[in-house]
């Protein structure tokens, strides 16, 4: 499915890059297969595309049909893996302009991911008067961003169609057994699915947190579940041939040489969110004991004519991966112009496709030359089988990555420093000495 091309690596790693990891490579894989390296009892998705709940899968897709079927819009609340993995599919599947295109879905809204007041009052005026669901993400159902959201939509829910029927049209995603949110849900009769206790937010996009709004979307969730099922029969084979071996051998080598920076671009807008997921995946499984790799995005062409100048001709101390798409879902043709003001009727009769196909090369050779290796991993198209191939091969190379470095993979303890300074500053009980104490720094 995928072709990695590490040519362009030669002048900058030493011809044995590859081999020299082989050993450190077949342990990181014997601890992701056997689930017992650091963070172990968290590697549920390793196997998760072959053994998924079945009837909670079937209950995704009815539930799915049913809000499209009573809603126009779906309002998804969730932080995090509970937020980025959903819409990185949806806008690289259906379109970043989806919610703008003529369509049988229902909108799709984002809430629960920052504390905006102007975006919150924005959300609720795109919602307008039309009818409208809740699918609540959260494991504990505490997290400040998407339980303050989900209060808001909550009371406006209910305030729309009465306590009951707003109970019909709330959707949790949560723990199986224990949590805030669990017992509200049990409380009040929301439809539930399960947050994995195995499989941590930011690997769980194919599991209910991802799925469930995928699926309203109008995504194949079938062949988006059987693209990840073939990397993982893929990838389980150990060996320097594995192309998941290849890639996190690569990114450790260079990682060592000083190149500090990863830089993932795309030429597709579509791909914009499965970036941030990207980043999100890479930056807080690595990024620990002051190690890792800082994950960055661009979109090409656009930003040839901004970061373009920086990548060419900055600090040396990045390099790109590239994903490329070969085949666009149609085909557009550039015209000839009588006049020739721009010079470009030599590209006249050309499909546009090739044109970027000649920007993409030209530029991995121009940025090579500048001193930034490039990886170059192609995939045939955008579809959900080759998407759910894909976000199964980063998520395994990730894990990978981490033992590499010799850290935890799947924890992030970083993330805790600043709740807890928020909560004092907000007043939270248990936190009044550290309140003061911040309050007399600020």
């Amino acid at each position: 499915m995928l072709q990695l091309d590490l040519s362009k690596l030669s002048t900058f790693l030493p011809a044995d890059y590859l081999p020299s990891r082989r050993q450190a490579l077949t342990r990181a894989h014997d601890m992701l297969q056997n689930s017992n390296g650091p963070g172990g009892e968290f590697t549920g998705w390793v196997k998760l595309p072959a053994n998924y709940d079945r009837d909670e899968f079937a209950r995704i897709k009815a539930a799915a049909a049913r809000i499209r079927s009573e809603a126009q819009v779906l309002v998804v609340v969730g932080i995090g893996g509970s937020y980025l993995g959903a819409r990185a599919v949806i806008e690289l599947l259906c379109s970043n302009n989806y919610n703008l295109k003529g369509k049988d879905t229902p909108d799709i809204l984002f809430a629960g991911n920052g504390l905006s007041t102007d975006a919150m009052l924005e959300t609720i005026a795109l919602i307008g008067d039309r009818d409208f669901c809740v699918n609540v993400i959260s494991k504990s159902g505490t997290t400040t961003e998407p339980a303050v959201a989900f209060r808001i939509f909550k009371g406006l829910l209910e305030a729309k169609y009465g306590k009951q029927d707003a109970a019909r049209r709330i959707f949790a995603t949560t723990d199986k057994a224990r949590g805030a949110l669990k017992g509200l849900a049990d409380a009040e009769g929301y439809e539930t699915f399960v947050v994995p206790d195995d499989i941590g937010g930011r690997y769980s996009v194919l599991t209910a947190v991802g799925l469930l709004p995928i699926a309203v979307a109008g995504v194949d969730i079938d062949a988006l579940m059987s693209g990840a099922a073939d990397a993982m029969e893929g990838l389980a084979q150990p060996g320097m041939d594995n192309v998941g071996w290849q890639y996190a051998a690569a990114r450790h080598a260079l990682y060592e040489a000083g190149k500090r920076i990863e830089i993932l671009a795309c030429y597709e807008p579509c791909f914009r969110f499965f970036a941030e997921w990207w980043k999100q995946l890479y930056g807080e499984s690595e990024g620990k004991d002051g190690k890792g790799l800082f994950p960055a995005s661009v979109e090409f062409t656009a930003d040839l004519h901004s970061m373009g100048q920086y990548i060419q001709d900055g600090h040396r101390n990045l390099f790109e991966t590239v994903v490329r798409f070969e085949n666009p879902h149609g085909k557009l043709l550039i015209p000839i112009d009588p006049e020739n003001v721009d010079g470009l009727n030599f590209l006249a009769g050309k499909p546009l496709s090739f044109v970027a196909e000649q920007a993409l090369r030209g530029t991995i050779l121009a940025h090579v030359d500048g001193g930034v290796p490039n990886i170059l991993m192609t995939l045939p198209s955008i579809s959900p089988k080759s998407v759910g191939w894909l976000i199964y091969f980063f998520e395994y190379v990730c894990g990978l990555s981490g033992y590499l470095l010799q850290v935890n993979p799947f924890d992030q303890p970083g993330v805790e420093a600043y709740k807890k300074n928020m909560f004092a500053l907000l007043g939270k009980p248990g936190y009044e000495d550290r309140k003061a104490e911040l309050e007399a720094r600020l």
